[in-house]
């Protein structure tokens, strides 16, 4: 590893003085907390209940969701109000959209087994504060299964996101990525002051 730091001096971030993740709700908290009693009775559900129920759920609750979309069982949605999902595409089995903010399916995609959406991070060299940024999948792109899609991240029309990957940034149209292996990415904190946020 490069640059190793003593590690007595060290920063350890005060989680109690994190400013709070509400201000991602945007609804009352009796609606947050009505949904995470829908959510659980038909969504995330481990039954093979009908698609349409859970389509026809995520919209009482302000999901733009089009028409032939399927929902396989025991998907999650943090928040429906920000899930937007075009006609025919395929939600796969256990599929996580922790959306903070607002997550974008075009048109036939396939969004496979275990693959966790994230709009969501944190200020983690400054105070831990909730930082978001959308997600957005182009029409006919899969992101094969147990995938990570960070916010942020924009991926092209017939893109492929080959199993397991890690996706960042913006995947080009009709393209295959991939990734294996750890990288070291250097310090978590900077020696100097002042230095910027990083994502």
């Amino acid at each position: 590893m490069s640059s190793e730091q003593d590690a007595s001096t060290i920063p350890v971030i005060d989680l109690s003085r994190a400013p709070g993740e509400r201000q991602a709700w945007d609804r009352p908290a009796f609606v947050v907390y009505l949904w995470s009693v829908f959510e659980l009775l038909f969504i995330t559900n481990p039954w093979q209940i009908s698609s349409r129920l859970r389509t026809l759920v995520l919209r009482l609750f302000g999901a733009e969701i089009g028409r032939g979309v399927i929902f396989r069982p025991r998907t999650r949605v943090k928040f429906p109000w920000k899930l937007h999902i075009d006609d025919r595409s395929w939600i796969g089995e256990g599929v996580w959209f922790h959306n903070q903010d607002h997550i974008y399916v075009g048109h036939d995609v396939v969004i496979s087994q275990e693959t966790f959406l994230t709009t969501g991070s944190h200020a983690h060299r400054r105070d831990m504060a909730l930082i978001t940024r959308p997600i957005r999948i182009d029409p006919g792109a899969w992101v094969t299964s147990r995938c990570i899609v960070l916010g942020g991240t924009h991926i092209g029309r017939s893109a492929l996101i080959a199993p397991g990957t890690c996706v960042a940034g913006k995947v080009p149209a009709g393209r295959i990525v991939g990734s294996s292996g750890v990288t070291d990415l250097g310090l978590r904190f900077r020696t100097s002051r002042g230095a910027d946020d990083a994502k």
